[in-house]
């Protein structure tokens, strides 16, 4: 209620808007008076507050006045309450509506997934189905396939034989002929003509001649097999004889390295020992020239007590020549010190002379 009295209150239609006219007044110059007063001029004051607002703070404001002001703002509040109630009750009943209808296509729409589902399901069954025929018949096109081949190479190998039966009876034909000729000239007497005639001749003379094949066949088989065995024979002997000549390359080849090695270190110990010996050489040189400078050292460091000098040894030589210099050494520091005793005393005089004339520089300055 309060909220919507100050709703009221703040709506700008609600407000007391009053001009303030001024009379007709003939305006001859531009305006540099008008802030003057008037007398004949009477000024209405302008009001900007709300009305309920000046009804309730004036006194003199009636009780049945403001009753009715607060009467017909209940009035108006219970009519705007009123149209909310309806405006509320129609959207629920359009909130209902589009519930039920939500319902129903939420309803549609789980039986449009499950028929989904259904068809999805149908689907992989058929696709299953199809991909369980297709291996099937996958598998048989590879069984065919390799019936096939077999076919395929049994004809091969049938053509092959029938033409080798095509050769073999080109081959005999000339002895079909030939029996074919003998049986047109057979006698028809020859049962009764006998053994001696020249048909039995010949019989006997093929089965003699038959059995010489057979047995030059079988020689002919075992010499074939005797020949295959000395092949297999001759095929191990080589490969012994191939692997022989490889150990023994192999072995060559060790011996081989081992004689290269031999010779690289004959060559190392041949320049090892040149080398040894220039080594050896040299030495000998510096030590005899060693020798000539300690026998030349001693000539001129040559102490009478040690003995004559021919005759003298090497240690006693260098024993005369370290005692030679460590005498002469002896006597360069006794110089030495002598020569610097001078220098100290020398020194000392001058610092002596310094200082006599620097005190008397200072008593000069004094006086």
């Amino acid at each position: 209620m309060a909220a919507l009295m100050m709703a009221r209150d703040h709506d700008p239609k609600y407000f007391l808007q009053v001009e303030n006219r001024r009379t007709n007044v003939f305006v001859t110059q531009l305006g540099e008076f008008r802030e003057e007063k008037d007398e004949d001029v009477s000024h209405i004051p302008i009001i900007r507050e709300v009305p309920s607002k000046i009804l309730q703070d004036d006194r003199k404001t009636l009780q049945d006045t403001l009753h009715l002001q607060k009467k017909a703002e209940h009035d108006w509040v219970t009519a705007k309450l009123i149209q909310k109630k309806q405006e509320f009750r129609e959207q629920m009943e359009a909130l209902a509506h589009r519930r039920e209808e939500f319902i129903r296509k939420e309803q549609d729409s789980r039986m449009k997934a499950l028929d989904f589902d259904l068809y999805l399901q149908n689907c992989e069954l058929k696709r299953q189905r199809a991909l369980k025929k297709y291996q099937r018949e996958r598998e048989l096109i590879k069984i065919k396939k390799r019936e096939i081949r077999k076919l395929k190479e049994e004809l091969k190998e049938l053509k092959v034989r029938l033409e080798k039966l095509h050769k073999k009876v080109a081959k005999y034909k000339q002895h079909e002929d030939f029996l074919q000729k003998i049986t047109r000239m057979w006698p028809t007497n020859y049962s009764e003509s006998g053994a001696d005639s020249v048909v039995s001749s010949l019989i006997k003379r093929h089965r003699t001649l038959l059995t010489a094949k057979q047995t030059l066949t079988a020689n002919l088989s075992s010499l074939q097999q005797d020949l295959e065995k000395n092949q297999r024979e001759f095929g191990i002997l080589r490969k012994e004889h191939d692997t022989a000549k490889v150990v023994l390359l192999s072995k060559i080849s060790q011996l081989q390295a081992k004689s290269y090695t031999l010779q690289e270190t004959n060559e190392q110990l041949g320049e090892h020992f040149s080398y040894e010996a220039s080594l050896l050489r040299n030495q000998k040189q510096e030590l005899s020239k060693m020798l000539l400078a300690i026998s030349n050292m001693a000539e001129q460091c040559y102490m009478s007590h040690y003995g004559p000098l021919e005759e003298m040894p090497l240690l006693s030589k260098l024993d005369m020549i370290q005692e030679s210099i460590l005498e002469k050494m002896d006597i360069k520091q006794e110089t030495m010190q002598s020569d610097l005793h001078e220098v100290t005393s020398q020194t000392s005089l001058k610092e002596q002379v310094c200082k006599k004339s620097k005190k008397r520089a200072i008593s000069v300055e004094k006086l």
